[in-house]
C-alpha cells in the first residue's frame, strides 16, 4: 500500500477569518477554499500559546508549552523533545521545512537557525533532512537566514527595500504608508523576489529533486501576514484600504475602547494607553490609543494583501504535486501559529490577551483524495497539539507517547468527546510576570491569572461565546456568573495537562 504524502503548511499572524473558507470577506483565498471544501474545517481551532516560538514548538511536538518548555519566545526547543519530522524521517520519509521554522532564538547566533546559511548548511536538523529558512525579512542581520543570503547574493540592489524592523535593540515603530502606520510601508521589491514566492520556488525545487516513489513530508512555512506589512508595492492595488470598513472587533472610538479595557484585567488598559509593554515583539514607540481609524484599515488592507499572495503561492506548490502525480496521495494540513489584534479593541500586535483574535486559528486538514474521507466541518475544540499526533497518523505510525495532543477528528461525530483546549502564557518582560491559563470549551472562554509581581492571582476573565463571540464583556466579577466561573475554574484546575519538572532559561527576548 503506497504511504501517503504530508504537506503542513503554516503562516504566521494569520488571523481565524484570513481565509473565504473561515469567514473571511476581503482577501480573495481561492486555492485553499478549495481545499478546505475538500477536506475538513476546524471552526474551533485555538492554539496553545499566542506567539511564535511556544506555539510552533507544540506544533512539532504535539506536547503543551508546559510540558515541551518553550513557554515564551527565546526559549530553545530542547533537541530531546518528540519531534513529529524525526518519526517520519526514521521511517523513510523525505522530510524538509521551508520558510519560517523559530523553534531556536532568533537573536541568538549560537543556532543552527542563525548560522546555516552563512555556512552553506542546509540540514539534516530536527528531522528535517533539508531546511531553507526564511523570516520577515530580506535585510542581513544578526539571524542570517537563507533568503536574506540569496536576496543579498544574486539581487543586492533589493536588500534594503524591506522595512528595517529592528533599530539597535528594540522594535522598530515607525510609520509608513499612506497613513502612518507602524510597521507598515511600501515596498519596491519585485514580487518574484519577495519571502512569499521564494518560499513557493525553494518548495517547488525540493519536491522536484524527489524519487518519485519516497514518500515525504514538507513544512511549507510562509512567515507574512505578520508584521512588519510590506508586500510588494506592485501588489497594493488588490485591496484599497480606503473602501475597507473597521474591523468589526474595533469598538468604534478610542474612548469606546477605553471603556471596554476597563471591564478587563488592568494589563489591557495599561497597554492601550501606553503605561506598560508586556512583551518584546511590541514597539516601545507605539502606544494603541494613538491609532486612527484610517491606519487600521490599511494595515487591514495591506495584511489582505499578503494573505493573497500565500494562497496563489500555495496554488503553485499543489500544482508541482499534481505535475508529479501526488496529489491523490497527499494529505494537506492548513493552520498558522497565532492570529493578530488587527484593530480589534483597537489593539494591533499580540501579547498576553487570550481572546479569540489571538488565540482561534484557521485550521484544515484535506486528507488525500485516495483516502476517500467525507469532507465537512467540525465543531469540536481542538488544537495545535493535535497536528503532530495527527500527522503520524496520516504516515501509519504510532506518536511518540510523550505526545499530548491526539489525531484531528474527521467528524463531528469523532470529536463528540472533545471538551477543551489550553492556551497559557507564562513570561517576564521588563520585570513584570504575567501568568495566564485558559480553557476554552464550546461555550467559555476562561482565564485564571496567576499571582505574581503584578497580579494578586484574584484577577481573571470570563466570557460567553454564545452571547459575546467578540469577547468584549469581561463576566469574571458579575455575581451572576459566580456558579459559572466557580466551576469553570475547578474544570482547568482538575484538567490541566501535565508540564516538566524544571523550567527551561529564557536565553534571548525573541
Amino acid at each position: 500500500m503506497k504511504r501517503r504524502n504530508v504537506l503542513l503548511i503554516t503562516t504566521d499572524q494569520q488571523r481565524h477569518d484570513a481565509l473565504g473558507c473561515t469567514g473571511g470577506r476581503v482577501a480573495r483565498t481561492p486555492v485553499l477554499d478549495r481545499l478546505a471544501g475538500e477536506g475538513v474545517v476546524y471552526d474551533q481551532a485555538r492554539n496553545q500559546n499566542v506567539v511564535c516560538m511556544p506555539a510552533r514548538s507544540t506544533i512539532l511536538t504535539g506536547q503543551h508549552i508546559r510540558r515541551h518548555g518553550v513557554v515564551s519566545n527565546g526559549i530553545p526547543l530542547p533537541e530531546d523533545a518528540p519531534h513529529v519530522a524525526r518519526i517520519l524521517n526514521d521511517a523513510g520519509y523525505a522530510t524538509a521545512l521551508i520558510g519560517k521554522a523559530h523553534f531556536e532564538p532568533a537573536s541568538h547566533t549560537g543556532f543552527f537557525e542563525n548560522r546555516a546559511a552563512a555556512a552553506g548548511n542546509f540540514g539534516p536538523h530536527r528531522g528535517f533532512d533539508r531546511m531553507e529558512l526564511a523570516g520577515h525579512t530580506g535585510r542581513p542581520g544578526r539571524s542570517l537566514f537563507h533568503y536574506p543570503k540569496w536576496l543579498a547574493d544574486r539581487y543586492p540592489d533589493h536588500v534594503e527595500d524591506y522595512y528595517q524592523t529592528v533599530v539597535g535593540r528594540q522594535v522598530n515603530g515607525a510609520g509608513g504608508g499612506d497613513t502612518g502606520a507602524p510597521q507598515v510601508w511600501h515596498n519596491p521589491i519585485p514580487r518574484d523576489l519577495y519571502h512569499t514566492d521564494w518560499t513557493a520556488d525553494r518548495a517547488i525545487d525540493w519536491l522536484e529533486s524527489l524519487a518519485g516513489d519516497a514518500p515525504w513530508f514538507l513544512w511549507l512555512s510562509f512567515p507574512d501576514p505578520h508584521h512588519p506589512w510590506d508586500p510588494p508595492q506592485s501588489q497594493l492595488g488588490r485591496v484599497n484600504w480606503r473602501d475597507l470598513d473597521l474591523p468589526a472587533g474595533y469598538p468604534g472610538s478610542a474612548e469606546a475602547c477605553r471603556e471596554l479595557l476597563a471591564g478587563k484585567p488592568r494589563h489591557w488598559l495599561d497597554w492601550y494607553e501606553g503605561r506598560r509593554r508586556f512583551n518584546f515583539e511590541t514597539p516601545p514607540s507605539f502606544r494603541p490609543a494613538d491609532l486612527t481609524p484610517d491606519q487600521i484599515r490599511e494595515i487591514d488592507a495591506v495584511t489582505h494583501v499578503e494573505n493573497e499572495l500565500i494562497d496563489e503561492a500555495v496554488g503553485r506548490v499543489m500544482d508541482a504535486i499534481g505535475a508529479r502525480g501526488w496529489d491523490a496521495d497527499t494529505d494537506v494540513l492548513y493552520t498558522t501559529d497565532h492570529g493578530e489584534f488587527q484593530g480589534d479593541f483597537g489593539m494591533l500586535f499580540k501579547g498576553p490577551y487570550h481572546v479569540d483574535s489571538l488565540m482561534r486559528v484557521p485550521m484544515f486538514w484535506r486528507p488525500a483524495p485516495s483516502a476517500n474521507a467525507a469532507p465537512g466541518r467540525v465543531d469540536a475544540p481542538v488544537g495545535h497539539v493535535d497536528l503532530a499526533p495527527t500527522i503520524c497518523a496520516i504516515a501509519g505510525l504510532a506518536p511518540d507517547p510523550e505526545m499530548q495532543g491526539a489525531p484531528l477528528p474527521l467528524d463531528e461525530a469523532a470529536g463528540a468527546d472533545r471538551n477543551c483546549t489550553f492556551t497559557e502564557w507564562h513570561d517576564r518582560f521588563e520585570e513584570t510576570d504575567v501568568d495566564l491559563v485558559t480553557m476554552t470549551t464550546r461555550d467559555w472562554i476562561v482565564t485564571v491569572y496567576e499571582p505574581g509581581n503584578y497580579f494578586t492571582g484574584e484577577e481573571g476573565e470570563l466570557y460567553d461565546l454564545a452571547n459575546d463571540p467578540r469577547q468584549w464583556f469581561n463576566l469574571w466579577d458579575d455575581p451572576g456568573y459566580r456558579k459559572v466561573r466557580d466551576e469553570l475554574v475547578a474544570s482547568l484546575r482538575e484538567s490541566m495537562p501535565a508540564g516538566r519538572d524544571e523550567p527551561l532559561e529564557k536565553i534571548a527576548p525573541v
